[in-house]
């Protein structure tokens, strides 16, 4: 883009916003909060995104990007199937370290609900997790990790639905941390599919 100032690359900007939306959900994001983060003036951010909403929307579509290609990334640095799905699981959340976080971002959810131009980007990475979860408990399945016969589209539902239940449930009772959480109750959904010799807990895999 002409005239495009050098030195904070639009991605530094999003993480940036990312981490804002964390500390104040997505109505105290400001360009001018944003900016100052990454050392820029509000009016550079206008100049790339045009607005607030334009910079929310970028963020979006940047998750979706994300979602796309953080499975094939957790695939290569784990040997099994189902310890890189746990990885997948709690590195979806990895943003939310506080119940004050968590709601933030729910905060951002609720647009993605409401709002169409969000909702698309954020069915993108819907899709995109069900399909990478399907894809490692198939994996799983055929490398006798899974007993024979696990309906992999089914489990693969339950699995995406205790992801983001789970997250809500902890905001709510505050034990333990969400990563504990998230792999507790993995493990309790995988436990009864998991074939005889691979009948361990993923808590700390």
């Amino acid at each position: 883009m002409a005239g495009r100032p050098r030195g904070v690359e639009d991605a530094v900007i999003l993480r940036a916003a990312a981490d804002v939306i964390g500390r104040v959900g997505p109505v105290g994001l400001t360009l001018a909060v944003v900016a100052r983060e990454v050392g820029l003036v509000p009016g550079t951010l206008v100049q790339r995104f045009g607005s607030k909403r334009g910079l929310l929307l970028a963020l979006a579509e940047q998750s979706a990007k994300d979602a796309a290609s953080l499975p094939g990334r957790q695939r290569e640095e784990h040997e099994s199937a189902l310890e890189a799905l746990a990885a997948l699981i709690v590195d979806s959340m990895a943003s939310m370290t506080t119940p004050e976080t968590f709601a933030n971002h729910l905060a951002f959810l609720c647009i993605d609900l409401t709002d169409p131009e969000f909702r698309q980007h954020a069915l993108v990475i819907h899709q995109a997790q069900g399909r990478a979860i399907e894809a490692l408990l198939a994996e799983a399945l055929l490398a006798g990790e899974l007993r024979t016969g696990t309906d992999v589209t089914v489990l693969a539902g339950t699995v995406q639905a205790i992801t983001s239940g789970t997250g809500l449930l902890w905001a709510l009772d505050r034990q333990g941390t969400l990563v504990q959480r998230l792999r507790q109750e993995l493990t309790n959904v995988l436990s009864p599919h998991l074939a005889p010799r691979h009948g361990h807990d993923l808590e700390d895999s």
